[in-house]
């Protein structure tokens, strides 16, 4: 039944390629899209009972192609329908070529095998087809920026990919085989210095996906380019990162947790950078942008902390975050055209202008910042229920970073709008989307335990007292937040100060990144090579 998982979202691709001139089909599309979803919230609750294996083709054991569902992958293929669901109906009503929704669901097709499969050339192939298709939308309004940005996008992934390819040919040399389960069985067998090449080659990639540092600069960049469509936006920052940092997970998993502590301190300073980075910008897009590579440094600091309450509660966060971040997107694009501008400095008055869209805004801010009843509170809880001493401040910190970004994304919806904003009958649908998100922010919030546990077939218990606890210091953090932002930071990152302009215009270029890969690749083999862990 696998297949059909992949099957089903080229069909609907193809079906509105020929043809999506007609309203209807456009509904009909959405139509096919609930229905998988539906279909994916089954496989869920198959995958609570056993794992779900497909094969594909009659090859037997180890040299045949298959595709298996943990509660893990359904958790991922659910987030995936559940949110290209959500942009078909925001997008219901836009102009867009019937070459626009053939990519959009071809690239759901891709990104869905991708959580399937566990063949590393498989995920080879299908990462090449989601990048391809990514790269394409980003040129899709052929302006010569976005032309560029696609064309960047498109470089360097493919050198991300040779990283992982090397990495893939030389696992394949020790381990003889390409299925994941059956290559983690061999590697058990052998002595971690030997893995330390593979490893780093194909961790190298990886990172990459992720957007870490030192690579963190270049995926936000691309992906709010002037020009680009929110609906893309939202799913490389809400989603396509996800396929990165599932593929962090899946192949942690088959090198046993190798180096744990290495990730740990990365994820940290990934998002302080991402914290940094997003605060001195004054584009709306790249606030959000930035703010997603912070969140994803937290989720490899969860990751990577060893703990199965911090695990969880990492894994809880990428589903969360998907959420709260797309929201954020599409409602930043609905921001902007009402505006006729990405800068934050000329936009005030959003709560009076447009009170759904302030709501629904609101509702996926409080997520973020992980206020108390929203969902991201409980998985930020999770994250730091089972550290103590110096990693458990860095967490604190890293969370009133977070408050700081969206207490200055917040300003837009204060004072008076320059003139009475146009809404049209069309953005029904599009706030409905977003207000859609902004309540399932507060159900996952209200219902975490029930969620972790339907989700990922796994209890935890959120201890009254201690979310109390962490209720109380989200309050002192962000009274804290306020004042500093308020008093301290809001002028100074107005200024024109040299430091703070050259953070915000931070651009790696081609030869800067592949240098950037090439260090990160250096250190990741001297950690595993010299320290073997």
């Amino acid at each position: 039944m696998l297949t059909f998982f992949v099957i089903i979202p080229v069909f609907i691709a193809v079906f509105l390629f020929v043809f999506s001139s007609a309203k209807t089909a456009r509904i009909l599309a959405i139509g096919f899209q609930a229905a998988l979803t539906v279909w994916a919230f089954y496989l869920l609750l198959l995958c609570r009972e056993a794992e779900v294996v497909t094969a594909v083709g009659d090859y037997a054991g180890v040299l045949g192609i298959f595709l298996r569902a943990d509660s893990l992958a359904a958790a991922f293929v659910l987030l995936t329908s559940v949110i290209f669901l959500v942009l078909s109906i925001y997008a219901l009503h836009e102009d867009n070529s019937r070459l626009f929704w053939f990519l959009l669901f071809l690239l759901e097709g891709a990104l869905i095998g991708l959580f399937l499969t566990r063949d590393f050339f498989n995920i080879f192939v299908l990462v090449e087809v989601s990048t391809v298709v990514v790269a394409i939308l980003l040129m899709y309004d052929r302006k010569r920026r976005n032309m560029a940005a696609g064309m960047k996008f498109l470089m360097v992934n493919i050198i991300v990919m040779q990283f992982y390819l090397f990495g893939l040919g030389y696992l394949y040399m020790l381990t003889g085989v390409l299925d994941m389960e059956a290559a983690a069985s061999v590697i058990q067998t052998l002595n971690p210095r030997d893995l330390a090449l593979p490893y780093a080659l194909i961790m190298t990639s990886i990172a990459a996906k992720c957007s870490l540092l030192p690579l963190l600069t270049w995926l936000p960049k691309v992906n709010t380019m002037p020009g680009a469509r929110s609906s893309i936006a939202a799913i490389m920052s809400g989603l396509h990162i996800k396929s990165g940092i599932y593929l962090f997970i899946r192949f942690q998993e088959v090198f046993g947790g190798m180096a744990s502590d290495l990730f740990l301190v990365i994820g940290v300073l990934t998002a302080i950078a991402g914290v940094a980075l997003a605060l001195t910008q004054t584009d709306i897009k790249l606030i959000l942008a930035y703010s997603t590579v912070a969140q994803v440094g937290l989720i490899i600091t969860g990751l990577s902390v060893g703990s199965g309450y911090s695990y969880m509660g990492a894994l809880f966060h990428v589903i969360n975050h998907a959420i709260f971040k797309v929201a954020l997107f599409l409602g930043a694009g609905m921001i902007i055209r009402l505006y006729q501008t990405r800068d934050i400095r000329n936009i005030r008055g959003l709560w009076r202008g447009s009170r759904m869209i302030s709501i629904a805004t609101v509702m996926a801010i409080f997520g973020i910042i992980g206020a108390p009843f929203f969902n991201g509170s409980v998985s930020k809880y999770l994250l730091g229920a089972s550290v103590s001493g110096a990693l458990e401040w860095v967490i604190i910190l890293i969370n009133l970073g977070t408050i700081l970004v969206f207490l200055k994304y917040a300003a837009m919806f204060f004072g008076t709008p320059p003139e009475k904003l146009e809404t049209s009958s069309a953005w029904r649908c599009k706030l409905g989307a977003i207000l859609g998100l902004g309540a399932l922010c507060l159900g996952l919030g209200l219902f975490g335990e029930q969620a972790i546990a339907f989700i990922f077939n796994a209890q935890v218990s959120v201890d009254a007292l201690g979310y109390l606890e962490k209720s109380l210091i989200f309050a002192a953090s962000l009274g804290v937040g306020f004042v500093l932002y308020r008093y301290v930071l809001a002028k100074r990152l107005d200024s024109a100060r040299p430091i703070l302009q050259r953070l915000k215009a931070l651009d790696f270029g081609f030869g800067v990144l592949c240098a950037s890969m090439g260090v990160f690749f250096a250190v990741v083999l001297v950690v595993v090579g010299v320290w073997g862990a």
